[in-house]
């Protein structure tokens, strides 16, 4: 089942995740339908609180963007309740967009390196350092968990220059070409 995109102006896009268990009801299917929802909306990442789930679990699969990184050839992840333990290493700038904001793109410093601890689907235990693409779409993600949004990386400056986009896509003024939860 494709789940609809939850669009800036949702609350559940700014609350904190809460940590689920092995036991979390239907688990295995709400996974199998955010790699459904995510490759529908060609997203590289999506997280739980973008189909309206407060919980931390984020799906990603780097693959289409393995020209740019060849170390996402291959990479395809399931997160459960990640946990950043330290970020490291350069700066980078890299335009990034969001199934969540539809139509905007814009340059977003992160770190280059990471550290993630992490459950996969069998909620076995990981503790991983990424670097490069993925650290970065990692954090993207892991951003939603925290109710961050990469907008609110960007410099007050440019916020401001697209406050009247982004409230337009909060009211529905957006062309997606996927479904998305409209804003009360």
């Amino acid at each position: 089942m494709i789940y609809p995109v939850t669009i800036i102006g949702n609350p559940t896009l700014r609350k904190k995740a809460e940590e689920i268990n092995k036991d979390y009801p239907q688990l295995e299917e709400i996974i199998e339908n955010m790699w459904e929802t995510m490759y529908s909306s060609d997203g590289v990442g999506l997280a739980a609180p973008q189909i309206n789930k407060s919980i931390r679990l984020v799906v990603i699969d780097g693959e289409p963007m393995a020209d740019e990184d060849e170390t996402l050839k291959g990479f395809k992840k399931v997160f459960i309740n990640p946990t950043m333990i330290e970020t490291r290493g350069e700066q980078i700038l890299f335009n990034e967009g969001c199934l969540s904001i539809p139509g905007i793109r814009e340059d977003v410093s992160r770190p280059s390196e990471i550290t993630l601890r992490y459950y996969d689907t069998d909620f076995k235990e990981h503790t991983q350092d990424f670097k490069g693409v993925a650290a970065r779409i990692i954090q993207h993600e892991y951003d939603h968990l925290e109710g961050v949004l990469f907008t609110d990386r960007l410099s007050a400056f440019r916020r401001k220059l697209l406050k009247s986009k982004l409230v337009a896509i909060s009211k529905g003024e957006h062309k997606a070409p996927y479904r998305t939860i409209p804003n009360k």
